[in-house]
């Protein structure tokens, strides 16, 4: 089969396909023909711990080491011990711990995902990874209640544009953050009550102002030490502050115990990759259940993931290339060969 394939850590110009071995399902395992896998932070330079590309983030133990962290496809076939659930050419999504950027991949069947009826490919590969760490950041971390306000960083990232919409069904309040007018503008035709522009205010303030000096309940951050101080000061009190990544930096040099204190403030530490395959199931079961019939057509709260841009796989370069200019609204996603 065809994968995406690097030998060294660098940049996007050492990415290029190559023919590798397809995989065999094994125990409670099902092979996925990929149809569309979607690009995540986890496989370029900017995100949270450094990254995979750049060979300082590796893949999970056993894990593949092919990009791609969701995917899109057909079932194509089925390991021993798989329960039933599944037939052969049934259409799914799937959470990956890597392997999603190649012809075909391998599956727990407890982590794959009935597509939505109305979605294509491409919209369903950029539900997986994005919209179950919004859903677990909000619900299982944070405990977003009716009523709360949430504060949105990166609003218009897969995971931001998700949390949008997951915080107005929840009945609370979303604010976001974001680099330019037009990813303000995006977030709030999802539904944001309110944006700010980091690069031409303080956050900070704009969300005390908004909300009459109250702060807010809920933050969102995948920035980490850039963004302490300002996170703690527009957080409300007995606020949860849910961190998920360090875009922004490890490095905290203040008093953020003492801030934190003061406001009797929750912080909160999460990351999906490296969860194990018991709780992904878990959170796979959750939000088939609870969200993912709000994605079918007709529903009067129809949720949608955002699709900035669909690449065939054959310009993997241009399409990681355009994921490091960070001007992508929503997902960007990767087609692959029929």
């Amino acid at each position: 089969m065809l994968a995406v394939h690097f030998d060294k850590p660098g940049g996007p110009e050492n990415l290029y396909l190559k023919e590798v071995a397809k995989p065999s399902p094994g125990e409670g395992e099902v092979l996925l023909k990929v149809a569309a896998s979607a690009l995540n932070r986890a496989d370029l330079l900017q995100c949270t711990l450094s990254l995979q590309r750049q060979g300082q983030y590796a893949p999970p133990p056993g894990a593949s080491n092919i990009l791609g962290l969701e995917a899109s496809g057909h079932v194509a076939e089925q390991g021993p011990g798989c329960q039933g659930h599944w037939k052969i050419g049934d259409p799914a999504m799937v959470l990956l711990p890597s392997g999603g950027q190649a012809q075909y991949v391998t599956v727990p069947e407890g982590l794959l995902m009935p597509i939505p009826e109305g979605l294509t490919m491409p919209q369903a590969a950029a539900i997986p990874e994005a919209w179950l760490t919004a859903f677990q950041l909000l619900h299982l971390l944070g405990n977003v209640q009716a009523g709360d306000s949430v504060l949105i960083h990166a609003g218009a990232s897969g995971v931001g544009t998700a949390a949008i919409q997951l915080t107005r069904m929840a009945g609370a309040i979303p604010l976001v953050t974001a680099g330019s007018q037009h990813k303000l503008q995006m977030a709030e035709k999802l539904g944001a009550a309110a944006g700010f522009n980091y690069k031409e205010e303080d956050f900070s303030e704009a969300t005390l102002k908004f909300s009459k000096g109250a702060g807010v309940n809920l933050i969102l951050d995948c920035i980490g030490g850039s963004y302490w101080e300002k996170n703690v000061n527009c957080l409300a009190l007995d606020g949860r502050w849910v961190l998920y990544g360090l875009m922004g930096g490890a490095d905290i040099s203040g008093p953020l115990f003492s801030k934190l204190l003061f406001k009797r403030g929750s912080l909160i530490t999460s990351l999906l990759r490296s969860r194990d395959k018991k709780y992904k199931q878990m959170l796979v079961k959750a939000f088939t259940e609870q969200i993912l019939p709000h994605f079918s057509t007709g529903n009067p709260q129809r949720l949608l993931p955002v699709l900035d841009r669909v690449y065939p796989i054959t310009e993997i370069q241009e399409a990681h290339a355009y994921m490091e200019t960070n001007k992508n609204v929503g997902k960007i996603v990767l087609e692959l060969p029929h």
